[in-house]
């Protein structure tokens, strides 16, 4: 080694220790943070539902429901105010996301959700079906989700799904149009704003 190498070697230091409970300090500031962001979105969460509490209980299928028309497995991606897109209704479980096997038979249709509260929609209650885009939280591309829209109580709800097979989307909106009273035709506008949230 020549003697200005060996002069660098004995002139370097180890890097200045960590400042460790500056560190600690910061990273317990953003878990608290992130912590009460967590919360603040649980409590309007559970707000919503609080003002969504005059929503009935969900029926559920009954012991004999005839046979089956036609199924589908798929997603189940949340419910609305029929019409508005982006009101999600979270009363009676309807805002949990889940996996779904839908049933549609002369009484009605029957949708099962595993881990999820499962109902059941009367034939009297159905409004008809339609193919969309989007519903709050999940927007797809052009005819990418089923919606169907029933009433219950005094609301009207559009229910979002996607089939595994998207191809069985257009029997579906024929079949429920064809059993229920009023069936739908039109889309839900959404806007460039409505679609970015």
């Amino acid at each position: 080694m020549t003697p200005s190498l060996i002069h660098l070697a004995e002139a370097q230091k180890s890097a200045p220790v960590t400042d460790w409970a500056a560190r600690i300090g910061w990273v317990v500031g953003l878990l608290v943070f992130i912590a009460f962001v967590y919360w603040l979105m649980r409590q309007g969460w559970k707000w919503r539902g609080t003002l969504q509490g005059d929503l009935p209980e969900l029926p559920s299928a009954p012991a004999d429901a005839g046979e089956a028309r036609l199924t589908l497995s798929g997603r189940y991606h949340g419910s609305t105010t029929a019409g508005q897109w982006l009101d999600r209704i979270v009363a009676r479980g309807l805002g949990t996301r889940s996996r779904v096997e839908l049933t549609l038979t002369d009484q009605g249709l029957d949708v099962v959700r595993p881990g999820a509260a499962s109902f059941f929609v009367p034939a009297a209650a159905l409004r008809g079906a339609r193919l969309d885009k989007g519903i709050a939280g999940k927007v797809l591309t052009e005819g990418g989700l089923l919606i169907v829209t029933w009433r219950h109580g005094d609301r009207e709800i559009d229910s979002g799904f996607r089939s595994d097979r998207a191809a069985d989307h257009a029997a579906w909106v024929e079949a429920l149009n064809a059993l229920s009273t009023t069936p739908t035709t039109t889309t839900t506008e959404h806007t460039e704003t409505e679609g970015a949230r």
